[in-house]
């Protein structure tokens, strides 16, 4: 069944949601670049609005996933 396979804790820790921070903006700022290329046809220009845009939109998806760990509203406990 499929709850055997998916733990559903109601926080999660703070280096897993640094990884996983991480490892969405990569990809994230691989997206913006290449649509950022696509649009002003300069790779350097691409690669500067991709990394500008994405080290700020890090910060702010990390403070956004840390606060909506305090708020308990819709997080159920787990079954024992």
């Amino acid at each position: 069944m499929l709850r055997d396979y998916i733990s559903w804790r109601p926080h999660e820790a703070r280096r897993r949601a640094i990884v996983k921070t991480l490892l969405y903006r990569a990809l994230m700022v691989l997206v913006t670049i290449v649509v950022a290329w696509a649009v002003t046809g300069s790779a350097t220009d691409a690669v500067n609005i991709g990394v500008a845009a994405n080290v700020i939109k890090t910060g702010t998806y990390y403070g956004y996933e840390r606060l909506w760990n305090r708020i308990s509203w819709g997080v159920t406990a787990p079954e024992r």
